[in-house]
C-alpha cells in the first residue's frame, strides 16, 4: 500500500473539485505533469485509472490520490455509467512516497514547544476504501456547491475547512501508523512520562507500568519521536521549566525543583546543553 506523507503546517491547501459523470465507453484522460494532487471519489460506477505502473480500479467508496509528478492515464473504459467528484490540492511543504508509511517524515523535535511552529507528519492513502463514504460525499457536495462564491472570501474560509475535514477522513480511513502497536506503545509511554514527569521514572519502571520490554519501548518511541524515553522526558522537563521562567519569579532551585530535578546545577547543566543559555539568560529575555 503506497502512502502518502507530508509535513505540515503548511497545511494541504484545497485549489477546486468539480462533479463528473463518464458514459459507458468513456474514460478518464491521461495527463502528465499535472502539478497538483488529484483526488478521485467515486459515487457510482467504476473508473480504470493507472499511475506509472500501478492499477487501480476505483469502485464506489473508493478514493484515489493522483501524484502531480506521476504520469496517469484511463485503463479501459467505464462499463456502465459512472459518477464521481475530483479535487485538487496541493503543498508548499515537504511531501513524500512510500510503502506502508514506511518513509514518515520525523516531526520537528528542534522547535521551540513555546514559540516556533511544530511541524508533524499527516499521512494519506493513495488508494482506500473510505471508512465513511457518505460523510466524504457531503463534504464533497459542499465543496462543490461553493464554488459559484469562491470568489468571496468567506467562502473561500469554508472551502478550507472543509477541506481539512476530508483530509481528516481519508487519514482516518488507512493510518496503519497510528494503529500499529509500535505508535500506540510510543504514544502510551510518552502520555506516562508526560503526566508523571515530576518522578524519576526508570525505563525498567516505564516497562513494567506498559507491560512492554523497554528495549521496544525505546524502539518504538525512537521511531515515533526521534529520541529514547529518557531524553523525551529531559526535553519535556526543560520545555516545562521554561514555562516557568517566563511566567512566575521563582528561583532557579525551586524551579529545577518543581519539574523533577534533584539538583539545581545539574538542572542549569541540562538546560544550557539544551537551549545554548543558562536558566538566568533564558529568563532575562524576557525582562
Amino acid at each position: 500500500m503506497t502512502m502518502l506523507v507530508f509535513t505540515v503546517p503548511p497545511l494541504l491547501q484545497y485549489i477546486a473539485c468539480g462533479h463528473s459523470i463518464f458514459a459507458p465507453g468513456e474514460r478518464h484522460m491521461s495527463r502528465r505533469n499535472l502539478r497538483v494532487f488529484d483526488l478521485l471519489f467515486v459515487q457510482k460506477g467504476c473508473l480504470y485509472i493507472g499511475e506509472e505502473e500501478r492499477r487501480y480500479e476505483v469502485e464506489p467508496g473508493c478514493a484515489l490520490v493522483l501524484r502531480p509528478d506521476c504520469f496517469h492515464y484511463g485503463l479501459e473504459d467505464c462499463r456502465e455509467r459512472t459518477e464521481y467528484y475530483w479535487l485538487h490540492f496541493q503543498t508548499s511543504g515537504p511531501w513524500a512516497a512510500a510503502d506502508d508509511d514506511a518513509g514518515e517524515l520525523h516531526p520537528d523535535n528542534d522547535a521551540d514547544e513555546l514559540f516556533d511552529v511544530r511541524s508533524f507528519p499527516v499521512t494519506l492513502p493513495q488508494f482506500v476504501r473510505l471508512a465513511k463514504p457518505a460523510k466524504a460525499d457531503e463534504l464533497l457536495g459542499q465543496l462543490n456547491e461553493l464554488h459559484p462564491n469562491a470568489h468571496l472570501s468567506a467562502a473561500r474560509l469554508k472551502q478550507q475547512l472543509l477541506f481539512q475535514e476530508l483530509v481528516q477522513l481519508l487519514a482516518a480511513s488507512q493510518d496503519s501508523r497510528r494503529n500499529s502497536p509500535g505508535r500506540a506503545c510510543a504514544e502510551r509511554a510518552a502520555a506516562v512520562l508526560r503526566g508523571r514527569f515530576r518522578e524519576d521514572i526508570t525505563v525498567r519502571e516505564l516497562g513494567k507500568l506498559l507491560s512492554f520490554h523497554p528495549v521496544y519501548i525505546a524502539r518504538c518511541m525512537q521511531r515515533e519521536y526521534g529520541c529514547t524515553p529518557k531524553e523525551y522526558l529531559l526535553r519535556y522537563r526543560i520545555e516545562r521549566s521554561k514555562l516557568l521562567l517566563m511566567q512566575t519569579d521563582w528561583t532557579i532551585s525551586r524551579i529545577a525543583e518543581e519539574v523533577g530535578f534533584r539538583q539545581a546545577p545539574y538542572f542549569s547543566t541540562c538546560f544550557s546543553r539544551l537551549e545554548s543559555m543558562t536558566p538566568r539568560e533564558y529568563r532575562q529575555l524576557f525582562q
